[in-house]
């Protein structure tokens, strides 16, 4: 079956054969994020060995801070319009900009050019995980949105694996890691062009008039209990998830743990990451998001305290980085599935993208935090003090959520969550 849209292209609606298409390429642009989100970090080192640009540790502070800014206005800002548009063009035109500044990122000429080149391929990049998500959501059955979240999620930390493999294989020649992303990027949008059907879910919306939904549309009563507690929840999620990938082997080291130990501890860390989301997505599937959620963010609040404890069986040590990677990580992802189970198609990818665009202020936020009291000399134990509250934050974030769409008023017709 096919769609006309308002630029004169054909979008399949999402059908048995063309479904295949949506999960694996939403997948591949989310591991297009994970790739682009760590490869400044991975690079940081080598340019300022190398003087790159005549480029300072403040400065590459900068670059990852407007890096993050931009990525967290995309997110915000591709809401709306994807629910106004449609997903399928959002991520097209998101993909093509973010891997067309990727490309030229080697070719600045100065530091404030490297900067502002990051911020617009951020402006891209943000708008690919919400749309994404959304129309992964959308292609699944209601029965099954946690996984669909978790799944794609899956993306993002294969991505993060693959650009830290390329960097120790690459490196001074920083470089081939932006033009390799942009190309591929370019061939992803291409193939999206003309594989990647339109969500049904939207094109159902549209045709009952139901599609130009602004975004204070979320803020009246029947969906502001709802999202007060989701943007919370994103808000300590991201900041537990870019807090702890930034600091954890600082954090482990200024423990009296030696370095190997502590930077093996964010593999870890990650792997625990993965195997959680996919555990996260059939748990709450079977046993209700919002309940799992909560019982995920707790879990964290125990493992995060305990880490503040100096081990001394690496046995032990592992067990609880890889315990609270699995629940740390997963517990962020589940907020989101949440935000696709409870909001009517017509407003869900502006949901998702305030979700993540909030979120994303806690993941400059939390890094920052963590190493202020690492630069005071009490990184241990106060940080892992510090993301336990935060953990038990989002619990409570999470503990007001209504269970279902009737217990906030709003009219969605889809099951509990």
């Amino acid at each position: 079956m096919v769609s006309a849209t308002t630029s004169g292209a054909p979008a399949r609606t999402d059908r048995a054969g063309d479904g295949r298409w949506t999960v694996v390429l939403c997948w591949i642009t989310v591991l297009l994020e994970g790739y682009d989100l760590v490869v400044l970090g991975a690079i940081i080192p080598t340019l300022l060995k190398t003087h790159h640009l005549g480029m300072t540790a403040a400065d590459a502070t900068t670059i990852a801070t407007l890096s993050l800014v931009g990525v967290a206005i995309g997110a915000v800002c591709v809401g709306p319009l994807a629910d106004r548009l449609g997903r399928r063009r959002l991520l097209i035109g998101s993909v093509v900009l973010f891997s067309v500044f990727t490309l030229v990122v080697p070719l600045a000429t100065s530091v404030w050019m490297f900067a502002a080149l990051r911020l617009v391929a951020g402006l891209g990049l943000g708008a690919c995980m919400p749309v994404s998500l959304t129309m992964m959501a959308e292609h699944m059955p209601a029965s099954r949105r946690a996984r669909a979240s978790t799944l794609t999620m899956t993306g993002y930390h294969t991505g993060a694996v693959i650009t830290s493999l390329l960097a120790l294989q690459v490196t001074d020649d920083w470089e081939i890691l932006f033009y390799l992303l942009g190309v591929v990027g370019l061939v992803v949008a291409a193939v999206q062009w003309f594989r990647l059907p339109e969500s049904e879910a939207f094109v159902r919306a549209q045709r009952d008039g139901e599609q130009r939904v602004p975004f204070t549309e979320l803020l009246k009563p029947a969906y502001l209990r709802a999202g007060i507690g989701i943007w919370v929840a994103s808000f300590m999620g991201l900041l537990l998830v870019y807090g702890l990938n930034t600091w954890l082997p600082k954090l482990m080291n200024d423990a009296g743990y030696p370095v190997p130990t502590a930077v093996t501890q964010l593999l870890v860390l990650n792997i625990g990451g993965v195997v959680g989301l996919v555990a996260g997505g059939y748990v709450a599937d079977r046993r209700g998001i919002k309940g799992t959620t909560m019982s995920w963010f707790a879990v964290s609040v125990v493992m995060l305290a305990c880490l503040s404890i100096k081990m001394e069986s690496d046995l032990m040590l592992n067990v609880v980085v890889f315990l609270t990677g699995v629940f740390v990580f997963s517990a962020m992802v589940l907020v989101y599935a949440y935000v696709t189970s409870y909001y009517p198609a017509s407003v869900r990818s502006t949901a998702l993208g305030s979700a993540s665009g909030i979120g994303r202020i806690g993941s400059i936020v939390g890094p920052s935090i963590t190493g202020a009291l690492v630069s005071s000399g009490v990184g241990h134990p106060w940080g892992f003090y510090f993301f336990a509250a935060v953990a038990l934050l989002g619990f409570l974030a999470v503990l007001t959520l209504p269970r279902t769409a009737a217990d906030s008023g709003a009219r969605t017709g889809e099951p509990a969550v």
